[in-house]
């Protein structure tokens, strides 16, 4: 079926197409009997307005982009619905892209989201370093970054508190009794990891224990990473009793890992995960996680963003997660 154009609607109509225009975005002055002629004229052609020439007209698209990591990770969906539900009630369209965890991939995304003249653009954890990201940040009009802070001239960001988190799930471990707690930190390129990590550093540092690296190990964020780690910090620390993965996904492999080591969680291996994903209450056991309320991650930052795009100034939000206990670590 051919596409019904603003030339149509001004030959059916009888008039020019500015005064199509006109009347379509509702600007400039036309006589009531004209614009209700055009109008009725739209309805019977089905004429609807091409949103890309009125984006060069107006210099605004009703579009955001939104770049995630790994959209098969179950953190990020829930912060997509967020961000999702919040365009929508104001009117506008969302556009997601997924990187795969690559760098040069992200920038790509950007630039591309960039060129197709999206009003905003939200990037969660993004994994590029500042060197890199920043100026193509300074392209874009608008933006707000989840899980890392960047200056407020680049963007607004909005950030869970992942050293609070990370040093209450140590506490929580050391209380329980743990003595030898590993971590597996996630992707070295991650700033929430490091984060994690520095948590993980300074919690064990308020004991008195001296900090020893090789109780930390670099993964992928994901069961596999999880499970491959576990084994490396096995191999180096049999006496492992406690660990803190990066986040849950890390946390179940890991606990396949213990299961295939015959090592009884939470009796001889206590787990901790990150996220609270929906998988953790049904792992066996049910995982102990630090939760974070992702949904309301995304609907803050498509919030911000669009106060963004309505003139208000950058700025940071940072949520507060909280320990969620469950068997695999009491």
């Amino acid at each position: 079926m051919t596409r019904v154009t603003i030339s149509d609607v001004a030959r059916r109509a009888g008039v020019s197409t500015m005064t199509i225009s006109r009347v379509v975005n509702n600007r400039g002055e036309v006589h009531p009997e004209t614009r209700e002629r055009i109008l009725q004229v739209i309805e019977e052609l089905g004429y609807r307005p091409s949103s890309v020439a009125r984006s060069l007209i107006t210099q605004k698209s009703q579009t955001v982009g939104l770049v995630v990591p790994d959209i098969t990770n179950p953190f990020f969906p829930d912060i997509v619905r967020g961000a999702e539900d919040v365009a929508y009630r104001e009117g506008y369209t969302l556009y997601v892209s997924n990187t795969d965890e690559k760098p040069d991939r992200e920038a790509l995304v950007m630039e591309r989201l960039e060129s197709s003249m999206v009003d905003g653009l939200i990037l969660c954890a993004p994994r590029q370093p500042g060197e890199q990201l920043h100026p193509l940040l300074k392209r874009h009009r608008h933006v707000v970054v989840i899980n890392r802070e960047v200056p407020l001239e680049l963007a607004g960001s909005v950030v869970n508190d992942d050293l609070f988190g990370s040093m209450r799930a140590v506490h929580h471990l050391l209380a329980s009794g743990r003595n030898r707690i590993g971590c597996l930190a996630g992707p070295p390129n991650s700033r929430t990891g490091q984060l994690r990590v520095q948590g993980f550093e300074t919690a064990l540092a308020a004991t008195g224990q001296r900090l020893d690296p090789t109780l930390i190990e670099t993964c992928d964020p994901n069961e596999h990473g999880g499970h491959v780690g576990l084994l490396r910090l096995l191999e180096r620390h049999p006496d492992l009793d406690g660990v803190v993965a990066f986040n849950d996904l890390v946390a179940l492999g890991a606990l396949l890992a213990a299961q295939e080591k015959q090592l009884a969680v939470p009796t001889q291996l206590a787990v901790v995960g990150n996220d609270d994903i929906r998988m953790a209450a049904l792992a066996t056991p049910p995982l102990t996680t630090i939760r974070i309320d992702r949904y309301v991650l995304g609907q803050m930052a498509m919030e911000m963003l669009l106060g963004q795009i309505q003139g208000k100034p950058c700025r940071t939000v940072t949520l507060r997660p909280e320990l969620v206990v469950r068997q695999s670590a009491p």
